[in-house]
């Protein structure tokens, strides 16, 4: 079901359950107040960046001559770093200072909207030919950024929960299959080339 695809992909991607030790340090010594309004702040930004690329970025690809499957390909191989870094753990400490705005960047982008979510959303648009179609990649957005918002709006009582361990081993499992997905987008960016040459 492309719903359950979309969600599932870009739940992997950008990742609600490790987004929350980086919220936590962002956002520490503030108060309650300021931390849910850059939770909320956070989750507007991506969705607009993401939104802006799915409805628009086809249309850029025309614009610079880029085929969606070397997109597609490049995609795959971006993730696929990605997916290394969750899986050794060589993630950058995030760092910010009392007077910006860490909703805006580096949580909105590039954090939350990163190349991975925006490529991602960029090719399951291109899989868009009717309503059911829209509303399935609209709801899965939508549906992924609520869960990002309420893991960081309750990222303390979470944290409590499953302790750094958890979100470690988390961390490690959304590795392992965004590697796999990263992997298929590769696979089939070459399947693409393939077909178009024949």
């Amino acid at each position: 079901m492309l719903l359950t695809e979309v969600f599932v992909t870009l739940f992997v991607i950008m990742d609600p359950v490790g987004t929350i030790p980086i919220f936590l340090s962002l956002t520490g010594g503030r108060s309650p107040q300021v931390a849910r309004r850059a939770a909320w702040q956070a989750v507007a930004v991506s969705f607009g960046v993401i939104s802006a690329f799915a409805f628009f970025g086809q249309r850029i690809l025309e614009y610079l001559h880029i085929s969606l499957p070397a997109l597609q390909c490049a995609g795959g191989l971006l993730l696929l770093l990605v997916a290394l870094e969750l899986l050794t753990g060589k993630e950058d400490e995030q760092t910010a200072k009392a007077e910006t705005n860490v909703a805006l960047v580096p949580l909105g982008t590039p954090l939350l909207a990163g190349p991975g979510a925006i490529v991602a959303t960029m090719v399951f648009s291109k899989r868009v030919h009717d309503w059911p179609d829209f509303a399935a990649v609209a709801l899965g957005v939508i549906g992924v950024h609520v869960t990002i918002w309420l893991a960081m709006r309750f990222s303390l009582p979470i944290l409590r929960l499953i302790r750094e361990s958890g979100v470690l081993l988390v961390t490690r499992i959304a590795g392992l299959l965004l590697s796999a997905i990263a992997v298929q987008m590769v696979a089939d960016a070459v399947r693409a080339f393939i077909a178009g040459e024949g």
